[in-house]
């Protein structure tokens, strides 16, 4: 029998009907998983749990693998919990794993908001806010930037300026967790049953901002190195439900962050509504005549180097694109063969039915 009675970790009234089709399968959400054993949130407590074997068998790829946040239907047999359904998401974030390949790494599922941590010491880097940006509006979920360890910076409005240049239509938030109350404008704009996950880069101060929201130290925090950057403490992806019930997942710094196949209008919509502006449809923003976009970086309005950003993370893009393509391609080439055979074996089968 289905328990529904999971309000706590985010199993809202949209996911009972998802569930519904499962009533012989009980619910579940995972906060946490390490060597293919996944640690569910369950109506009866915690449990670990490991995927069947028709799961891993049916499933395509990676992407179909339960990441945390993930709602999955389990079963109790003989003993141990066994995960047979991912509920389909409303929103996913991932990332190009680092290195030469182009797949795709999960990194959280069903989220509202992402909340973008970027500090305001050694670590502030708008090219990189962009390239987080560009993944965080991808999910489908609300991007947010906190900028953090404002004590440890000299000049925090000409930063403050030069990211609401970049983050166009996002909330911002600028924090210390040095002060009593430093973070609490983060607190206050998250809602309950809401589901906000926190990335950023290495020892930027995610762990102690979730710590001050959960009100105790969960997550092991460090201070800072010799460079004034912080210690990489996070290790894994974990989910967290505070008193409240607003559920926080936290994540490894990231230290490569490629993009797939990306829309880039959200994340840089002033370029992207300058191009509208050029006097040519394929205008390439170079030295065409009447070019919307060099005409605003003459102006000052936008700089040089958001446009180079810009180029840089279409250019990705479009070859992760054609990577997807070709993998594809060679997918299917290798279940049919070369376009000859195919239509060879089709020749064939037409024949055999007209006989």
């Amino acid at each position: 029998m289905n328990n529904y009675k999971t309000k706590e970790f985010g199993f809202t009234e949209e996911w009972v009907e998802k569930a519904l089709e499962y009533e012989a399968l009980q619910t579940g959400r995972v906060s946490s998983l390490a060597k293919g054993i996944y640690k569910l949130i369950t109506g009866h407590g915690d449990i670990n749990a490991e995927l069947s074997g028709k799961f891993r068998f049916s499933a395509a790829g990676p992407l179909d693998y339960p990441t945390v946040g993930d709602f999955v239907m389990l079963k109790h047999e003989a003993g141990s919990a066994i995960i047979h359904h991912v509920l389909p998401r409303k929103s996913v974030l991932t990332r190009k794993e680092a290195g030469m390949t182009q797949e795709n790494q999960l990194i959280a599922a069903n989220i509202d908001r992402i909340f973008i941590c970027m500090s305001l010491n050694s670590d502030f880097n708008l090219r990189r806010l962009e390239r987080y940006l560009t993944i965080a509006w991808d999910s489908g979920a609300t991007p947010v930037v906190v900028l953090t360890k404002a004590d440890l910076c000299e000049d925090v409005p000409a930063k403050l300026d030069a990211v609401s240049d970049t983050a166009l239509g996002v909330d911002i938030f600028v924090t210390s967790c040095m002060s009593e109350d430093g973070w609490h404008p983060v607190k206050e704009s998250i809602a309950k049953g809401h589901t906000v996950a926190f990335i950023g880069s290495s020892g930027v101060g995610k762990s102690t901002l979730i710590n001050a929201l959960l009100g105790e130290d969960l997550m092991e925090t460090d201070g800072l190195r010799n460079d004034d950057k912080g210690r990489h403490t996070t290790t894994r992806r974990e989910l967290f439900v505070m008193p409240d019930g607003v559920i926080l997942i936290d994540t490894p710094g990231m230290r490569e962050l490629g993009v797939q196949s990306v829309d880039l209008s959200r994340s840089f919509s002033d370029i992207d509504e300058l191009s509208a502006a050029c006097r040519f449809n394929d205008c390439q923003h170079n030295s065409e005549p009447g070019c919307a976009v060099k005409g605003a970086i003459t102006e000052g309005k936008i700089t040089e180097e958001r446009l180079h950003s810009y180029r840089k993370l279409e250019r990705e893009a479009a070859y992760a694109e054609m990577r997807a393509r070709k993998r594809e391609e060679e997918k299917i080439k290798k279940m049919f063969g070369s376009k000859s055979e195919m239509k060879k074996k089709l020749s064939e089968v037409k024949a055999k039915n007209r006989r």
